[in-house]
């Protein structure tokens, strides 16, 4: 009965699906040629993983082939283990407002173990009236019970204001930020083993109320309690 009452947990679990952005959420890049060199420096200094990539561009060269863009991308601390850590209890989904040329190399980099089941990238977002490149979350899974995203844009995910966690954005200034395996790992295990996300991220970010302080109306799932 034990063995069987955990095979269940496990398995309930492992349905919740979390969705993570890219920029500012698990890393921050910046184009090579406009980054000073003493930014590098003081990130290697501090313990800051970073690398560079060649990136193709939406442009075109003046012969039409497509143009190379060079980036320079740090890592979120922590960005690794807390990438495999939360593949034990949840199906990843990458759902970025980038352009594909630029955030698939990246992905591929950050991603070496595959743990993503998805990638979604702009072309994937929607327009509203009030704001462009919206994550709309239905496109991923009809269930907005099992489903979370983590964005440091609350504005990306206006039509499920109660899926939503606001993350700190990060950037190369902050080597000891600590928000990935701190703060959002535990309160997303402690989701998976809700069976309705909603209640416990209203009661804690109350998005609905603040994207009304923004002038943006929510009546969608605002009486989930």
């Amino acid at each position: 009965m034990l063995i069987r009452s955990w095979m269940i947990a496990r398995s309930l679990a492992k349905e919740v699906s979390v969705v993570l952005d890219l920029d500012e959420t698990l890393i921050c890049a910046y184009e090579t040629s406009s980054l000073p060199a003493t930014i590098c420096t003081q990130a290697t200094e501090a313990g800051l993983k970073w690398f560079e990539l060649e990136c193709v561009s939406s442009e075109k060269e003046y012969d039409g082939k497509p143009k190379i863009n060079y980036v320079t991308v740090f890592e979120r601390p922590g960005l690794h283990e807390f990438l495999k850590r939360l593949s034990e209890f949840a199906d990843l989904v990458l759902f970025t407002a980038g352009l594909e040329g630029y955030a698939r190399p990246v992905v591929d980099k950050i991603d070496l173990e595959n743990l993503f089941s998805r990638r979604l990238y702009r072309p994937s977002t929607i327009s509203t009236e009030f704001r462009e490149h919206v994550k709309d979350l239905s496109c991923i899974s009809e269930d907005l019970c099992r489903i979370v995203i983590v964005d440091n844009n609350p504005f990306s995910f206006l039509l499920q204001p109660l899926n939503g966690i606001p993350c700190i954005p990060f950037s190369p200034g902050q080597p000891h930020d600590d928000q990935l395996l701190e703060v959002i790992l535990p309160l997303l295990k402690h989701l998976s083993e809700q069976k309705d996300v909603r209640p416990v991220l209203r009661e804690r970010f109350q998005m609905p109320e603040w994207f009304q302080k923004h002038g943006i109306p929510t009546c969608e799932f605002t009486n989930v309690r």
